[in-house]
């Protein structure tokens, strides 16, 4: 394969997707302004330092080109008409092993497997790629709640590490459980199980979560304590990384935060505080956030740039944010730097049940093609949301 290009080429990258091929671009070489994908044989990268254009590039259907000196952002679309991939797309719940019963977190796992965080069936469910039913990994299957090494009681939010090992907040037992793949049982590694405090070694209520892959560090949103809490490997208590100030709109405050993302590249996190109705950005050593998205004043609203109860929260590698905007029961998509959002799932202020609405979605992740997977809690199913660029 050859390009005919009147750009100083920087490097050849071999890649295996394209979104990591505009990563290197963006992130990893400060002089590229062209990153060109090509999966016709091998998947390559090129890294150009100037423009490059179909005057001076020879293309293929199989050749995509990212240009950061563009005038006109990509265009990313997303179609809008949802698939349901796990549960009932009718909204019935139940116990059974192909429903759900108010989903909440959801991750991916080995083989784009769907983990899920079944609430108030009190497990998680491992979903198998077009699979039409689940298996129980966590927890009883029959959904009866418990306190024990076997038995959960309401699980939100579930990460995993390189091998699919489990770290899943249990909320109402105020703990967080590491289970291993495979295994039969938990171990309690954070929090007191049954035990509900505000101290360096308990919870109250923990939500969200996130791990530093790179660390094993944990981090763990103490929602009803109003603070982050950071967990490092093998640590018996945590610190406070974010809030811990009581509840409250100040910028020293977190006020029901439910879910965050860790950033690595900004050693920062970003909040979903559900209760102010805006995302901010709390770096890692700081005192204080910085607002990201939504009112400072905590004032709720329906247009491209208020919130209405933000839960779940996720970024892709270009930094982009994906906001599970429950209130307003929609997804909203905010480019990088951008405080204006766009809305790529559901219909804002229209609750319901057909393939293109959601009822209250609580969490949103994103897969390495960027196609969306959706918690849409009150309709008792997880949706999904094929990506497109034009």
């Amino acid at each position: 394969m050859s390009y005919n290009s009147t750009s100083t080429l920087i490097t050849r990258l071999i890649v295996k997707k394209q979104l990591l091929c505009a990563v290197q671009c963006a992130n990893q070489f400060a002089n590229c302004n062209t990153a060109v994908f090509d999966n016709s044989i091998t998947p390559q990268c090129s890294l150009y330092s100037g423009k490059v254009t179909p005057a001076n590039l020879t293309v293929s259907m199989n050749t995509i080109v990212y240009d950061f000196q563009q005038t006109t952002p990509i265009l990313h679309v997303w179609n809008t008409t949802g698939t349901t991939v796990a549960g009932a797309s009718n909204g019935s719940a139940g116990t059974a092993d192909n429903l759900l019963l108010n989903p909440y977190g959801i991750t991916l796992g080995s083989f784009n497997s769907l983990y899920i965080a079944d609430l108030n069936n009190n497990r998680i469910q491992k979903w198998l790629s077009n699979a039409s039913n689940a298996t129980t990994v966590a927890g009883l299957s029959n959904g009866t709640y418990g306190r024990s090494s076997v038995a959960l009681d309401s699980p939100v939010s579930v990460v995993l590490d390189s091998n699919d090992n489990m770290y899943f907040t249990d909320r109402n037992n105020h703990r967080v459980v590491y289970w291993a793949n495979g295994a039969s049982s938990g171990s309690t590694i954070a929090g007191i199980a049954g035990v509900s405090g505000s101290t360096n070694n308990t919870f109250n209520r923990p939500c969200g979560i996130a791990r530093d892959s790179s660390t094993g560090t944990l981090y763990i949103a103490d929602t009803f304590n109003h603070r982050i809490m950071q967990y490092l490997l093998n640590a018996s208590s945590g610190t406070v990384v974010a809030g811990g100030n009581g509840a409250g709109s100040g910028i020293t405050q977190l006020y029901y935060p439910y879910g965050f993302a860790f950033d690595a590249s900004s050693n920062s996190l970003l909040i979903a505080n559900a209760q102010t109705n805006n995302i901010i950005r709390w770096v890692l050593g700081a005192s204080s956030w910085t607002l990201v998205i939504g009112s400072p004043t905590g004032l709720s609203g329906s247009t491209s740039t208020l919130l209405n109860q933000p839960i779940g929260i996720t970024l892709d590698p270009l930094g982009n944010i994906y906001v599970a905007d429950s209130g307003n029961h929609r997804i909203q998509f905010f480019v990088a730097g951008q405080s204006n959002g766009t809305t790529i799932a559901g219909v804002t202020g229209s609750p319901g049940i057909s393939q293109n609405q959601l009822n209250s979605p609580y969490w949103v992740i994103v897969d390495n093609q960027l196609n969306l997977y959706v918690s849409d809690h009150n309709n008792n199913r997880v949706q999904f949301f094929s990506y497109y660029q034009i």
